[in-house]
């Protein structure tokens, strides 16, 4: 992936997501052992969402989190991802849900947001940033399009940092996860490409100053199963009057 120039990176990733949509939800699963549904649920926790309130979720893939907002809140809650295979399944998903009506879904970039300053209540991105070819980018959009006061928010793999949980992660994501992509998603080359995407994404405190030097304030960053994964959440500051 270093070779790689951001447009290729960014094609690179569009046909990986293409090709693994169908088996997208069984492999998160898999490769998360299930713990990406009880992140969501701290996440939704600390967004502490009122009703009626907007959000709009970046790399919304199959709409799990984008699902979870528009139950929450009752608010409209936009989607945007640049795979429409992965669109496809989340569209199913909001139909069965019967949320069509709360739901709207987009293909489009992250880097660049047809959406208007100042919008929304909450900006979301969940296990996306990391696949972009420019985060500080995708930041500074988030930051745009909500409402001075609304929050921006990432829930993302991470590094782990203490032994020996750090050397048993590293070993069953290089090593292990790759294969049961292959296993269970007839899919190497694609899981393969997962744990090389962690390589030059920022560790967690990071990411968190990342979050300030946009411009963000009151920036939390909570690690969450031992540091294989973090939620980062930042304001966008209120102009004094």
């Amino acid at each position: 992936m270093e070779s790689q120039s951001p447009n290729q990176k960014e094609q690179f990733v569009h046909s990986v997501f293409e090709s693994i949509a169908p088996k997208y939800d069984l492999m998160n699963d898999i490769l998360s052992f299930r713990r990406h549904k009880a992140w969501r649920k701290f996440t939704m926790k600390k967004m502490a969402m009122s009703a009626g309130d907007t959000a709009v979720d970046l790399c919304c893939g199959t709409c799990d989190w984008t699902i979870s907002m528009a139950e929450e809140s009752g608010g409209q809650i936009k989607g945007l991802d640049f795979s429409e295979n992965m669109l496809e399944v989340g569209r199913g998903k909001v139909h069965a849900r019967g949320l069509d009506s709360k739901v709207q879904l987009y293909q489009g970039n992250a880097m660049a947001l047809p959406f208007e300053t100042d919008q929304f209540d909450y900006a979301t991105i969940g296990f996306g940033l990391r696949n972009v070819p420019d985060l500080h980018q995708v930041l500074r959009e988030m930051k745009r399009v909500v409402k001075p006061g609304g929050m921006v928010v990432c829930l993302e793999l991470s590094k782990p940092t203490w032994q020996p949980f750090k050397g048993i992660y590293y070993f069953y994501f290089n090593r292990v996860l790759p294969f049961l992509g292959k296993m269970f998603a007839k899919r190497y080359e694609q899981y393969k490409w997962l744990p090389d995407s962690l390589v030059q994404f920022p560790g967690r405190h990071e990411l968190a100053q990342i979050f300030r030097d946009i411009g963000l304030t009151q920036v939390e960053a909570y690690p969450l199963t031992g540091g294989i994964a973090a939620l980062h959440i930042g304001i966008k500051e209120t102009p004094d009057v």
